[in-house]
């Protein structure tokens, strides 16, 4: 009997087995088509951050929001503006829209705390990612996605003081961004050399690059550059050189160029916070949300970073950089 009993059971988990795992393929092939892995209703999803033109990094995450969106039977709509000012008004248009879900980023969240409270009045869930972690719950939204800055730039301090450096300069391209100061902070903080600030005009990649290089030039005790994004790598890579200086670049973000980087050596450590990841599942607990009232973090943000990707780790994610999904 008992063995008849296993032979049954043994027949039911392999049936349930294998149609949960075509069940799991049609799905996968049903989004690699473009088609919905759902049939919940055609809800409109909106995003709006405050990337500038031309980012990889917000190209990224906008990647992995479009690709849950499709899975998800979303209709997204994708916005942006680096002026607080005039993202706000994007946000106001997502919700005259009357959007049915709303992700914003709140690099400057004073400048978009009244519109953020608009759309929650208006009914509207809201998912904050990337920055504006600390204020994610008190301007009412559901969750924050993103890695927690301070603890970023302290696990950049560890990594300095593990290389051995002992004067940093830390660059900033974007000011009143509250992630970018509470990245440096951070790597002061937990970084037993010392660590300069230095502001930048981001719009303008050759001011930042002259503005690094004067200032490798002036004090040769930097040894250690480390930049706020991806495309700010490579201009402290230029402004060293022309320096003549010996200091490390590293850098915040991963992107195909940095991967690169990091195997020739020209740059020493990335922090990657997958920005795909932090667009794809603020629209997966959207829809959960939508559809299940599903929330995560239990009133604490869901982390995406940091992890410190260095030359040995780059040869692994190369394939994902280039297809801009890390």
């Amino acid at each position: 009997m008992g063995a008849v009993l296993a032979a049954v059971l043994g027949a039911s988990l392999m049936g349930c087995s294998s149609t949960g795992g075509k069940r799991a393929e049609e799905r996968a092939a049903q989004a690699a088509e473009g088609r919905s892995a759902v049939n919940t209703p055609r809800w409109t999803f909106a995003m709006v951050t405050h990337s500038g033109d031309g980012d990889t990094f917000w190209d990224i995450v906008q990647s992995g929001a479009e690709q849950a969106a499709v899975k998800d039977n979303i209709d997204f709509l994708y916005s942006h503006h680096d002026e607080a000012q005039q993202q706000a008004q994007l946000v106001q248009a997502a919700i005259d829209k009357k959007v049915d879900g709303l992700i914003v980023t709140l690099a400057k969240p004073d400048a978009m705390k009244a519109v953020v409270a608009k759309a929650t009045k208006a009914g509207i869930p809201v998912i904050t990612v990337n920055s504006g972690s600390a204020e994610s719950k008190e301007f009412g939204a559901l969750t924050h996605i993103g890695q927690d800055e301070s603890i970023a730039g302290e696990a950049v301090g560890d990594e300095l003081d593990k290389r051995g450096r002992k004067k940093a300069l830390c660059i900033l391209h974007e000011q009143g961004n509250v992630g970018h100061e509470q990245r440096c902070d951070g790597a002061k903080k937990s970084f037993d050399g010392t660590l300069q600030n230095l502001y930048v005009d981001g719009t303008n990649m050759p001011d930042v690059q002259a503005s690094i290089e004067a200032k490798l030039q002036s004090d040769k005790s930097i040894d250690a550059v480390v930049t706020l994004g991806a495309p700010f790598a490579d201009a402290a890579v230029k402004a060293k050189a022309t320096a003549g200086s010996d200091a490390e670049v590293d850098t915040f973000d991963l992107n195909a160029k940095v991967a690169t980087a990091l195997k020739a050596g020209t740059l020493g450590f990335a922090v990657d916070q997958q920005p795909y990841l932090q667009g794809y599942e603020a629209v997966d607990l959207l829809w959960l949300h939508r559809y299940n009232r599903n929330v995560l973090g239990g009133g604490l943000p869901v982390l995406t970073g940091p992890q410190i990707i260095t030359a040995d780790d780059a040869s692994e994610l190369a394939e994902y950089t280039k297809r801009g999904t890390r």
